[in-house]
C-alpha cells in the first residue's frame, strides 16, 4: 500500500495490505487509516510506504506508526513535479516492489473567494490534489500494467458535489478529482484494476484549527447531509475500501 502525500497520522493505520504506496496531504486521515495496520502474523511481509514532500513530517509519522521501523518506509517526493513522481516511483518499485494499492490523499490549501484569490491560487489548488493524483496514478498504472492488477483509491471531498461559497479554488480542484476518478473507472472498467472514490465531509482535524476561516464557510446544508467525522472514522472508511472495494464510489 502506498500513501501518496502524508499529512495525517490516522489513515495509514487502517491498512494491512502488501507493498504500499501512499499519497498524502492530510496527516490526520493518513494516520487514522494506518491505525488499522496491525503487526499480526497474517500481515507478515506486508508493507506501507508513505510519500510526501516534507521529510521531517514523514519521519515523525513513520515513528508514530511503526516504532520498530520495519513495516513503514518513507520517501520524500514533490508530487507537483511529474519528473520527481516518475523518479520516485521507479525508486520505490526497485527497492520495495510494485505496490498493490495506491491511496491518493493529497490535500489543498486555504479556502478563498474569487475576490480574495489570485491567479497563483488557482494553479496551486489544481496542482494539489488534482495534478498530484493524476501524475501518481499514471506513473503507477504504467508500472502495474505487466502484472495486470492494482487498486487506486482516491480520497476526495463532498465539495465536489455541493458548491461552497468562498472556496472557489478548493471546490474546483475537488470537482476535477471527481471527474478524474470517474473517467479512470470508465477506462479501467474491463480490466482487473480497481478504482475507488471516497468523498469525505468535514473531518475534525488540525486543518480547521490553522484554517479557521475555511470552517466558517462550510454551508449548513453540508452539516445536515454529511456528518462530521473524527480522524479515526475517516481512516477506517478509507481502510474498508482498501479491504473490501465493493463500492466504486462512496460518500461519508
Amino acid at each position: 500500500v502506498v500513501f501518496w502525500p502524508v499529512g495525517t497520522s490516522t489513515m495509514a493505520k487502517a491498512l494491512s495490505l502488501c507493498t504500499p504506496y501512499i499519497t498524502f496531504g492530510k496527516k490526520a486521515q493518513y494516520s487514522a487509516a494506518l491505525s488499522h495496520f496491525s503487526p499480526s502474523p497474517s500481515n507478515a511481509g506486508k508493507q506501507v510506504i508513505l510519500v510526501a514532500r516534507n521529510q521531517e513530517k514523514l519521519e515523525a509519522t513513520a515513528r508514530e506508526l511503526d516504532p520498530s521501523g520495519e513495516r513503514v518506509s518513507i520517501y520524500s517526493i514533490d508530487l507537483g513535479d511529474p519528473q520527481a513522481v516518475q523518479q520516485g516511483a521507479n525508486q520505490i518499485t526497485e527497492e520495495r516492489g510494485i505496490p498493490d494499492v495506491v491511496i491518493n490523499s493529497a490535500g489543498a490549501g486555504e479556502w478563498l473567494s474569487l475576490e480574495e484569490s489570485s491567479t497563483e491560487h488557482y494553479f496551486e489548488t489544481i496542482q494539489s490534489p488534482y495534478l498530484a493524483t493524476a501524475h501518481t496514478v499514471k506513473v503507477f498504472y504504467d508500472l502495474m500494467r505487466k502484472r495486470g492488477t492494482g487498486h487506486f483509491v482516491i480520497v476526495n471531498s463532498v465539495a465536489s458535489y455541493v458548491p461552497i461559497p468562498g472556496a472557489i479554488g478548493y471546490a474546483t480542484s475537488r470537482s476535477a478529482m471527481q471527474g478524474f476518478a470517474q473517467s479512470l473507472q470508465a477506462d479501467l472498467h474491463t480490466t482487473d484494476f480497481k478504482v475507488s472514490l471516497i468523498s469525505l465531509g468535514k473531518v475534525d482535524s488540525p486543518y480547521f484549527t490553522t484554517n479557521a476561516r475555511s470552517e466558517e464557510r462550510i454551508p449548513k446544508v453540508v452539516d445536515w447531509l454529511v456528518r462530521t467525522l473524527t480522524e479515526e472514522q475517516a481512516g477506517r472508511a478509507v481502510a474498508q475500501l482498501v479491504h473490501r472495494p465493493t463500492a466504486s464510489r462512496q460518500m461519508v
